[in-house]
């Protein structure tokens, strides 16, 4: 009987195979006659030389699948342990594939949540995309942004965010108008040099193929034949979101993305994205995505810290509550 260890890399042993070890007990039910023991980061599996190899094979493409989409259920693992898995994963990641970034790296919607996001943009013409940071809202929009305008189905990109730290009053700061906007859009800039060349992306940026403005910026026009995204839409006023929302043009495509958890308005004025979701619910037309902690694909700390952060929130609202009950 031969043995060997694998090592789990990049990935939380415990969100791979479940509470109790329950989906890897699943995947070793394919594997009768083969040993497998899980001990933190590293499986021990121990067997026949011919058995190992097959279970290594489609090991690998567990791995693959979890790293792209960062879930693993029962019915992925049926799959994946057909003849045919291998195929079945190559061909999900053709299709899942958004854009072709810098050096040919693969853009891919990696969540359950993302590739809703992909689908309802598919579909709709106006989406929000809505949760806490690190879910990949912007900047899976901007992918598929990009896509949209490679494949002639747009004519340009219109990146906007609300720039609520200066109180959109940037004229104290100093530098040229760019210089002081840059900081606050600096996130769709990050993103947008991921999948296009530094060199084409300033051309483009020139010549308005691309136009990254804050959103005082949209009022009294018209945005047609464009892909248009509204980041930190929490931070607008529900003014602005109207105003926002109807310059759409008959060819456009809208998408919102927003953390409620993250508005920086004063404490009494209502976030205009709060209104819209509550206002547009029930529109034909419009799709909300809504993305929570599984989601989150920064250091592992970021699950942990929204998730301590959404308790206390939650624990003294319920405090408050009974006070003004009482």
């Amino acid at each position: 009987m031969l043995e060997n260890n694998i090592e789990i890399k990049g990935i939380n042993p415990a969100e791979l195979f479940g509470v109790n070890n329950d989906k890897l007990k699943y995947i070793q039910s394919f594997f009768p006659k083969l040993k497998i023991v899980a001990r933190g980061n590293i499986i021990t599996i121990a067997g026949d030389k011919e058995v190992m190899d097959e279970f290594q094979k489609k090991f690998d493409l567990i791995l693959r699948h979890f790293h792209r989409f960062n879930s693993l259920t029962k019915n992925n693992i049926d799959n994946l342990m057909t003849e045919d898995g291998s195929e079945l994963l190559n061909s999900q990641e053709h299709k899942d594939v958004l854009v072709h970034g810098n050096h040919g790296a693969k853009i891919i919607a990696k969540t359950i949540n993302q590739k809703k996001l992909v689908e309802a943009v598919n579909k709709n013409d106006m989406v929000f995309a809505v949760g806490p940071a690190g879910t990949g809202k912007t900047y899976t929009a901007v992918a598929l942004a990009v896509r949209a305008l490679k494949a002639k189905e747009v004519k340009r990109i219109i990146l906007t965010r609300p720039a609520v730290e200066a109180g959109e009053n940037l004229g104290f700061l100093p530098g040229d108008l760019k210089e002081k906007l840059d900081p606050y859009l600096m996130p769709l800039y990050d993103a947008l040099r991921e999948m296009i060349p530094a060199e084409k992306l300033a051309d483009m940026i020139e010549f308005g193929v691309i136009e990254i403005a804050p959103l005082a910026f949209m009022r009294g026009r018209t945005l047609d034949k464009a892909f248009v995204i509204l980041d930190e839409a929490q931070n607008t006023t529900t003014m602005q979101m109207k105003m926002f929302l109807t310059r759409m043009g008959m060819t456009a495509k809208f998408a919102i993305t927003g953390d409620m958890s993250q508005i920086d308005l004063p404490r009494k004025q209502r976030s205009g994205l709060a209104y819209a979701l509550d206002a547009l619910k029930d529109v034909e037309g419009v799709e909300i995505i809504r993305m929570g902690e599984a989601d989150v694909l920064r250091h592992t700390l970021v699950r942990k810290i929204i998730s301590a952060f959404e308790k206390l929130e939650e624990k003294e609202k319920n405090d408050n509550q009974d006070n003004n009950d009482n």
